[in-house]
């Protein structure tokens, strides 16, 4: 087997790989048309004590949510909050977050607009939901009063309070309190007024549909991850499909005295944190048609208070990693996340010193090159020596032709003489396949790099080039590269190895700008350093 043939059948297999993760994923039942089994409301017992939750008997879930087309009911009052980093709607219904938009970030497909993290039946049912466990304790369905008047992080002014009252049965007052910090996306949750030894709960709730995807990662069948996940010290990070939790079979820790509950998906997360060394329960559950909760239970002190800081914004790994252990796991890579990660801590230094992410793609691109210079130098000598012994070859095939095993024979004779490795070329496309595909993940899975312009028309290196001009340009590099190449001696071969730039722009046209620049800035570079080697070769060859 030659190295064009090895190429051949890495790529394919490549998209073989792909294919069947795009048909597996696919092929799965639609969440929304399955019931829930009886088995799928019974809670977790763990190190806090079973308590009567909200609507349900012993050792239950919160109630489950009404199956309606929304969370909160229409006409129900909310309170509308505004700061530097998010428009929030609170509802007097629960007391929640039903709505959250991310003021310093568009939305995929109008830019005019704001992305909605939280949302009450727009695109998805997503909300942010508290309450106190107890007979008579105010929960997510309780009615709470509201702050009157315009609830707005003024200028000069570093955090917002807005405070929630609802009455318990005894008729006292429980206070559900939101701070809002500028600069930041979390916010401080607090319940005051309960009774010692109940026990509060903080949970998200979500539908089952997937986030929305990047048209390029689609081509690829590949799908980033949506639904709830665990952290704790002992068990680390735990990602949970909504399919298993329909099955009761979702696997992850339900007891710890550290740890944290959150809903992923592509680019954003939204997450429960509550502080170390407090006793907790998680749990996840199937509380409606195609929708589910996931949460944490927590007792209240003494003092019948209770706090959590909830997390509600883009997966910025800098910033995740500072906020809480684990939380910048958040960020999924894939399966070559040990490649992937040091990929995007290199682009991040880089970008630092540039200040946009095009040029420090570019400035990575440069560096992986010279760090695999020598081995890259090896390889396009191996080329250019084959390129050399082709009228050989040639010859051989001429005159062996109708023979296999003699013409194989004399092939690698012919090898063995001139000190030649037929597959000495595939090493750079060897090297730069796990890259290529760690980088991919980096470009589809960090949102540093969502509207992140280069320049001129490249305004998203997270999405496709919009006039494909990248494409054809590395289409043509591929080309000139095929060119510097030794023609095979099989014309079929040759016809093949001719058609791959064309194969390649087609499937390039829709990959990740960032992605496309990397490998066009890659192939310029790999021209210059493989011609300047083949001259060398062949001038060495005609003395």
């Amino acid at each position: 087997m030659d190295n064009r043939r090895l190429i051949l059948l890495l790529v394919f297999s490549f998209s073989l790989i792909m294919l069947w993760d795009a048909w597996q994923k696919q092929g799965q039942p639609q969440l929304a048309k399955t019931t829930a089994t009886a088995a799928s409301t019974t809670a977790p017992a763990g190190v806090v004590p079973t308590p009567t939750l909200p609507g349900a008997g012993a050792g239950a879930v919160p109630a489950a949510v009404p199956a309606t087309a929304t969370v909160t009911a229409a006409g129900t009052a909310k309170a509308q909050i505004k700061t530097d980093l998010y428009v929030a709607d609170i509802s007097a219904q629960g007391g929640d977050i039903t709505r959250l938009e991310l003021v310093r970030h568009p939305d995929t497909e109008d830019k005019s607009k704001h992305f909605v993290l939280f949302d009450n039946g727009g695109k998805h049912i997503y909300v942010a939901q508290s309450g106190v466990i107890g007979d008579g304790l105010p929960n997510h369905k309780t009615e709470w009063k509201l702050p009157a008047g315009e609830q707005v992080l003024k200028d000069g002014e570093k955090q917002l309070e807005v405070r929630l009252e609802a009455s318990t049965a005894s008729g006292s007052k429980v206070v559900k309190t939101y701070v809002f910090h500028r600069g930041s996306y979390q916010i401080d949750v607090r319940h005051e007024g309960a009774t010692a030894g109940a026990h509060a709960y903080y949970q998200i709730t979500r539908d089952g549909k997937p986030a929305e995807q990047q048209g390029s990662s689609m081509m690829m069948g590949v799908t980033t991850f949506t639904g709830p996940a665990v952290y704790t010290d002992a068990e680390k990070y735990q990602k949970v499909e909504f399919a298993d939790i329909l099955k009761n079979k979702a696997k992850f820790a339900q007891k710890a005295d550290n740890g944290w509950v959150a809903m992923v998906q592509h680019y954003f997360v939204s997450a429960w944190l509550p502080g170390a060394s407090t006793a907790r329960e998680f749990y996840m559950r199937k509380v409606g048609e195609d929708l589910y909760s996931a949460g944490v239970i927590l007792p209240v002190g003494p003092d019948g208070k209770s706090a959590v800081s909830l997390y509600a914004g883009p997966q910025e790994q800098t910033n995740l990693e500072k906020i809480a252990p684990g939380l910048d796991l958040v960020v999924d890579y894939g399966w070559l996340t040990v490649i992937a990660a040091p990929l995007f801590w290199v682009l991040g230094a880089i970008h630092k010193l540039v200040g946009n992410w095009g040029w420090a793609i570019i400035g990575l691109t440069i560096l992986l090159k010279l760090m695999f210079f020598p081995l890259s130098a090896a390889s396009y000598k191996s080329m250019a020596k084959m390129r050399v012994l082709t009228p050989k070859l040639v010859k051989l095939k001429e005159a062996y032709g109708d023979d296999k095993q003699r013409l194989n024979q004399e092939m690698m004779a012919l090898y063995k003489k001139e000190k030649v490795n037929p597959l000495g070329g595939c090493l750079p496309v060897l090297v730069q396949i796990p890259v290529f595909i760690a980088l991919y993940w980096v470009l589809l899975g960090t949102v540093e790099m969502r509207n992140a312009p280069w320049l001129g028309w490249i305004t998203d290196l997270s999405v496709k080039d919009p006039f494909y001009v990248l494409p054809l340009i590395m289409g043509a590099t591929m080309f000139i590269q095929t060119k510097l190449n030794p023609t095979p001696p099989d014309p079929i071969q040759a016809k093949v190895m001719l058609f791959m730039p064309i194969m390649f722009t087609g499937m390039f046209l829709f990959f990740p700008a960032g992605l496309v620049l990397y490998w066009t800035v890659n192939n310029i570079l790999s021209i210059a350093q493989q011609w300047q080697i083949t001259r060398l070769v062949e001038a060495g060859e005609k003395k």
